[in-house]
């Protein structure tokens, strides 16, 4: 759908309903002010700082600051709602989230709230949702993707996980509005996800990450599976990924919802693959039994190899994956092509910062789990990599990571609060690991300093924590920023 949108008929949902909006970061003030803006809900506000509140501009019936989470789902529930909308940091194992789950009162993500408030064209139709969600490369497939649609002239964005909040951008109805979404989904959304239903979805990949917040790994898995649920057109996934194919098997999707692979190989019939170099549709089309479409050579993506290296394989995997999507809302061969090729990186993902004295250091803060790090480090010359790894372990263990890694190692540093499960991974490794002292107010500064020490001409210091970053850094893009800050200062 292209084309001036002018109503949102989901708002008269909203007539006579209670909505509680429970966490007040951006997602959910932008949720409060498209309900407050295209709804005549009942609204409340609450959160366990007093920031937020006091910062609220909203019209609400009660706003309050609750630092006890049982208190605060006490008064919640208190409250009446018939719906509650909670941010992505209120855990599935917190007393908060369990309290009101038990209480039968219906939990939304940011999400969800969006998919109710999408606006209608003029025509009647929605701009189509294609989801992405997986352990890692979501961000890269997605923002892929919005460039392929806008090319298209589907003026597409990214949204989600990314970019500005879901429900203010789906519910726009201005003449400049998306007309296509490429959507990012974690786990946290996906978990209070129940009606979305996008054209094409797909989980790229999964492996253990984020069991802190779930509780257990059926859990965590069991929500990633959600993105296939409701699918209209395209179910996604990676041939040869078992786990995945049983989420697309288990999946209640609409009728005529084909399931497509994805491939490094050569297609079979309902498949995206390559031929040589060369990128092939063998999914979509009548003719798809006896010939295949191209849609892009590896020649159109090789500006995204980072500098003197090859391309990895998963940002294939990426643009693979992005181009199938593409193809389930009928985007062309050439769009696709010249999206891709128009298509420049983020940062913190395997970003060359600079090369010093022969020693080139990487920025892959973006690696916040072992799936991530394990696929920057294999793409790595052996015994090469000084690795910086480290920071909030979110649960996981990294036995299995370093034994994959071990050989292309020269060292490691360590930094994070949390050393003990690193203690446990490390402790047999024939490489010099070096601890960063945990209380330190500097970690990236001592970190690079250190493995500068250890590096030597055509060694990589890489950055690929393994891990979240919220221990000691904002963000993971506060912590990249931080590591080529240093970089930068051995270069200066």
């Amino acid at each position: 759908m292209v084309g001036q949108t002018v109503n949102i008929p989901g708002a008269q949902f909203f007539d006579h309903q209670r909505v509680a909006v429970v966490g007040l970061g951006i997602s959910g003030v932008a949720s409060l002010e498209v309900l407050a803006g295209a709804t005549s809900a009942t609204l409340s506000a609450w959160d366990s700082a007093p920031g937020p509140i006091e910062a609220l501009d909203v019209p609400v019936d009660r706003a309050a600051c609750i630092e006890d989470p049982d208190e605060l789902a006490k008064e919640i529930l208190a409250w009446q709602p018939d719906i509650a909308v909670l941010a992505p940091g209120i855990r599935e194992v917190s007393p908060l989230f369990t309290t009101l789950e038990s209480a039968g009162l219906a939990l939304w993500s940011e999400i969800e709230l969006a998919w109710h408030l999408r606006a209608a064209g003029d025509d009647g139709e929605y701009a189509p949702w294609l989801c992405v969600t997986g352990t890692n490369g979501k961000t890269t497939t997605v923002s892929m993707l919005a460039k392929i649609l806008t090319q298209a002239g589907l003026r597409g964005l990214a949204i989600g996980n990314v970019g500005s909040p879901a429900v203010a951008e789906v519910s726009r109805t201005d003449s400049g509005a998306p007309g296509a979404f490429a959507v990012e989904l974690s786990s946290f959304q996906l978990r209070t996800t129940h009606s979305v239903s996008p054209a094409g979805a797909v989980c790229l990949n999964i492996a253990d990450d984020h069991l802190e917040w779930h509780g257990s790994r059926e859990a965590y898995w069991q929500a990633k599976a959600r993105v296939y649920e409701h699918t209209q057109a395209a179910c996604v996934y990676p041939i040869g990924d078992s786990h995945v194919q049983a989420m697309v098997d288990g999946a209640d999707v609409q009728e005529g919802a084909r399931a497509l692979g994805v491939t490094l190989g050569i297609p079979p019939v309902g498949a995206v693959g390559l031929v040589e170099d060369m990128a092939v549709d063998r999914a979509f089309g009548a003719s798809r039994w006896d010939e295949g479409v191209e849609l892009f050579s590896i020649s159109d993506i090789e500006h995204l190899a980072p500098s003197g290296a090859s391309l990895p394989a998963h940002i294939v995997i990426d643009a693979l994956m992005a181009a199938t999507l593409a193809r389930s809302v009928g985007v062309s061969p050439d769009a696709i092509r010249e999206g891709l090729s128009g298509f420049q990186g983020g940062h913190h993902r395997i970003e060359l910062i600079d090369t010093v004295a022969g020693v080139s250091y990487v920025d892959d803060s973006k690696a916040t789990n072992a799936h991530a790090a394990r696929a920057s480090l294999m793409g790595c010359e052996d015994s090469s990599v000084v690795w910086i790894a480290g920071g909030q372990a979110k649960g996981s263990r990294f036995d299995e990571l370093v034994a994959a890694v071990a050989g292309k190692l020269r060292a490691v540093i360590v930094i994070g609060k949390d050393h003990e499960p690193w203690r446990a991974a490390l402790r047999d490794l024939s490489v010099p690991v070096e601890w960063i002292n945990p209380e330190t107010s500097q970690p990236m500064t001592e970190a690079v300093a250190a493995a500068t020490r250890h590096a030597q001409p055509g060694s990589t210091v890489l950055l690929a924590p393994a891990s979240a970053s919220m221990d000691q850094f904002t963000s993971y893009a506060a912590r990249g920023a931080a590591f080529a800050h240093e970089v930068r200062r051995i270069r200066g």
